[in-house]
């Protein structure tokens, strides 16, 4: 792993080329069986260094808490974007990964001039650099995916006092052994992904999918 000093690399190229309010741009949730994916958008301040910035994944979870409370407090701007189950199974999780990361982004309190974003784009005007391992690479990424990763948990742990028996507090929703046990011997709730298989598996009731082919689509509106 390199030092933190070393993963401000691409923040110092944009800034080179005149850019002033760059952010980083992560999601935190893509593999879940359960509940939205969030993703944050982090405006650095490079005059208030912060120091530890790494993914998230490799951080522990108090660290975590604590890195992600001085991100908020040091840096020009923060913002945490979602979108939801019902969004996720209708257009699928990469693009509902997308949706969450352009309303992270709109809700920052000042507009990103660039954006370096974890592995893909966004259907923004706003020039961009996609990165892939940016959470590894990019201290602006790293501190995105931090404070998404924090947001999130949180949720999780408010959503484990509603649905005890997934035992969502400690697996977060991914596809843990515990939490497909616990889809077999309960079934889904509707906060589950019915696009991503264990989910659909567990339920032995019918559920929408779509309209499976365009002569289908013709023969209801004919």
């Amino acid at each position: 792993m390199k030092p933190a000093r070393c993963l401000s690399s691409y923040e110092r190229q944009a800034r080179e080329r005149g850019f002033t309010r760059i952010a980083g741009v992560d999601e935190v949730g893509r593999g879940c069986l359960f509940g939205p994916v969030f993703a944050a958008a982090v405006v650095l301040d490079p005059a208030r260094p912060i120091r530890g910035l790494r993914d998230s994944k490799l951080v522990e979870v108090e660290q975590r808490q604590d890195l992600a409370a001085e991100i908020k407090r040091r840096c020009v701007a923060w913002a945490v974007g979602g979108a939801d189950v019902f969004e996720i199974d209708r257009i699928n999780i990469l693009q509902a990964s997308r949706l969450a990361m352009r309303r992270a982004i709109e809700a920052l309190a000042e507009r990103p001039d660039y954006l370096l974003i974890d592995a893909v784009t966004i259907d923004l005007p706003i020039e961009q650099r996609p990165l892939i391992g940016g959470d590894r690479r990019c201290r602006a990424i790293a501190a995105a995916s931090i404070v998404a990763k924090v947001h999130r948990d949180a949720c999780l742990a408010q959503w484990h006092e509603v649905f005890p028996q997934y035992n969502l507090a400690s697996n977060k929703g991914y596809s843990t052994p515990d939490h497909r046990r616990a889809l077999r011997k309960h079934g889904p709730t509707l906060l589950h992904r019915f696009s991503f298989e264990p989910v659909r598996l567990a339920t032995s009731t019918v559920y929408w999918s779509g309209y499976q082919t365009e002569d289908m689509i013709r023969s209801v509106l004919s």
